[in-house]
């Protein structure tokens, strides 16, 4: 069993920069594959940013060049850097983990992140 905790979230301007994190506990937290995913009302969950357990990392193409995700072990602790933020990118992050980046089965309660116009 895995617990996470997302924090960070907030009301930023366009443009602005968000570091979300990620605390997790439970099993070992460096055998897991780690995400982050967003869902905007009315839309779907959609991936933002994975970590597989060896540091392999990929994003989603809108957030390419903008979005930048890391692990830190030592502190059980995911990262989100997101900059240069749009209106678009406002959503409810929700951390996620897993054995696989495919198969992330364990969920935060989300953290809200607004960005204004």
């Amino acid at each position: 069993q895995v617990q996470l905790v997302e924090s960070g979230g907030g009301l930023v301007q366009a443009g602005g920069s968000l570091r979300l994190s990620c605390a997790a506990s439970g099993r070992p937290f460096s055998s897991y594959a780690m995400g982050w995913y967003r869902q905007a009302p009315g839309k779907q969950r959609e991936l933002v940013a994975a970590i597989t357990s060896g540091g392999s990392t990929n994003y989603a193409d809108s957030v390419k060049g903008r979005a930048t995700i890391s692990r830190d072990n030592a502190k059980n602790t995911v990262y989100l850097q997101m900059n240069s933020l749009k209106p678009e990118d406002t959503a409810v992050y929700y951390c996620g983990a897993g054995l696989r980046v495919g198969a992330l089965n364990y969920w935060g309660q989300g953290t809200q992140v607004t960005v204004s116009s």
